[in-house]
């Protein structure tokens, strides 16, 4: 549960051709674009079965389809539902986008490919919002209560030898994540990592962070990882 990654200085969102962000979907920032990075390195064809889980956009389903994949997109939000099958259509792009909860709808090892962009900032309180932009972002007090549901599912949804790429802050703690994926039978590393300037929810919680220990007063500027957990 080592981690393989030398820091990289922060790079304008990649984004994609004609991606539309209607308010209320999470519009991609330097987390999409680490992912996006990370899934340009996979070996990804047309006979990859991917699944992009909280899809948001579609950013991630968009790119998956155009290496030639076979792309499910799955969110909790319809309003993203509809935004994803949107891009999709722009980018002619074939995606089957579904209303829903993680993978609890799929028949076990349905996938090759699993990439989630989860909520994940660390929120004063401990129920996820039900609605509302915060969706997208709030991860519970330690901001886990979706990174956590998100490694659980993987290992049931990938086939022998398929791979989870999730990317997330360190503010709710990579190391928590490599050893939960290594306790269901991953192989489970950081390999890529980024620092980008506080985003504005989190200077809104900044004050919050600091008096729980998970930030330092004097920081400027967050974490950001990729994890790949290979199912063994």
């Amino acid at each position: 549960m080592t981690t393989h990654a030398r820091p990289r200085q922060p790079r304008e969102p990649l984004g994609t051709p004609r991606l539309l962000a209607p308010r209320g979907v999470y519009a991609p920032q330097y987390d999409t674009d680490l992912l996006l990075r990370a899934l340009r390195e996979e070996q990804v064809d047309e006979h990859t079965d991917v699944l992009d889980l909280g899809t948001g956009t579609g950013a991630l389903a968009v790119a998956a389809a155009r290496l030639g994949a076979r792309v499910t997109a799955v969110d909790l939000s319809w309003r993203a539902v509809w935004t994803a099958r949107l891009n999709a259509r722009l980018n002619r792009a074939a995606v089957t986008v579904r209303h829903g909860d993680l993978a609890t709808a799929f028949p076990p090892a349905s996938f090759d490919l699993i990439v989630s962009n989860p909520p994940y900032v660390p929120a004063p309180s401990p129920d996820l919002p039900t609605r509302g932009p915060a969706r997208a972002w709030d991860g519970g007090l330690d901001g886990r209560s979706v990174v956590d549901r998100v490694c659980d599912a993987a290992p049931r949804a990938l086939r022998p030898g398929g791979a989870l790429l999730m990317v997330h802050s360190q503010l709710c703690d990579a190391d928590a994540s490599l050893m939960r994926l290594a306790g269901l039978g991953m192989s489970a590393a950081v390999i890529d990592k980024t620092y980008v300037p506080f985003g504005p929810v989190t200077l809104e919680r900044r004050a919050w962070l600091c008096a729980q220990g998970r930030l330092d007063e004097s920081a400027t500027h967050e974490e950001l990882v990729v994890i790949r957990a290979e199912l063994l």
